[in-house]
């Protein structure tokens, strides 16, 4: 059985990937760390967007 996201759905999930990976690159993990979560997040968009949301590095947020 496979999965297909198509149309709309992908659109948005193709948005939230990159969401992702910006968020990721920005964070202050180790270089080694963001290429893994951003290889994980390319080759598996919708497992590795989930593992990226609940155990990924964030991107620092800027407090004024």
């Amino acid at each position: 059985m496979s999965v297909e996201i198509t149309g709309i759905g992908g659109l948005i999930l193709l948005a939230l990937n990159i969401w992702a990976i910006v968020s990721v690159i920005g964070s202050g993990a180790s270089t080694g760390r963001k290429v893994l979560w951003v290889l994980l997040i390319l080759v598996l968009p919708l497992l590795g967007l989930i593992l990226w949301l609940l155990f990924g590095p964030r991107a620092s947020s800027a407090r004024v």
